[in-house]
């Protein structure tokens, strides 16, 4: 049986969880998510803990039953604490700053870059070459910062562009001049 879909997922004080078919609704202090899971499994809310259960053994269902419970306990500590990702700019000249419609970039392109950040997702750039992404859903807060490094990702040579906090980028030699 999976060890993971096993366990019951408490609900802290201030949290709570309605089911309604296969879509499941949090509500907490960070604000309010809803998921669909799959309709072979059959959650429910007992004693202020939710419980994930699964029709057969079958590989399948094991692996939807740690997957579905996974997802719901991130939901719930969505709601309780939140997510947040940081990135960091290098280059020479490369900043970031806070707009009320999300970021205004600045990475060696001809024109700043306008991010804009999706509804539930808050960015900050206290610093103009650190960039946090905050929010209550841990899967939007992954996507919205991979987004954010893609507008222009870490190079091998330099090592310039936006990377996640702690990122090792591997360096390459470059050429060296003929003599």
């Amino acid at each position: 049986m999976s060890r993971i879909g096993r366990k019951p997922i408490p609900l802290p004080k201030g949290v709570s969880a309605s089911v309604d078919g296969t879509t499941i609704v949090v509500k907490g202090p960070k604000g309010e998510l809803s998921r669909t899971l799959h309709p072979e499994l059959a959650v429910a809310v007992e004693d202020n803990v939710i419980v994930v259960k699964r029709p057969t053994d079958s590989t399948r269902h094991r692996a939807l039953h740690g997957l579905s419970r996974t997802l719901v306990a991130n939901m719930v500590e969505g709601v309780t604490r939140g997510y947040e990702k940081t990135l960091e700019i290098q280059g020479v000249g490369y900043r970031a700053e806070s707009k009320p419609y999300g970021l205004n970039i600045v990475v060696g392109y001809s024109h700043p870059v306008e991010f804009r950040a999706p509804p539930g997702i808050k960015l900050t750039a206290d610093q103009p070459t650190i960039v946090k992404v905050a929010g209550s859903d841990k899967e939007l807060v992954g996507q919205v910062a991979a987004n954010i490094r893609a507008v222009r990702p870490p190079e091998p040579y330099k090592g310039k562009g936006i990377r996640y906090m702690g990122e090792k980028v591997r360096r390459k030699a470059g050429k060296t001049g003929a003599k």
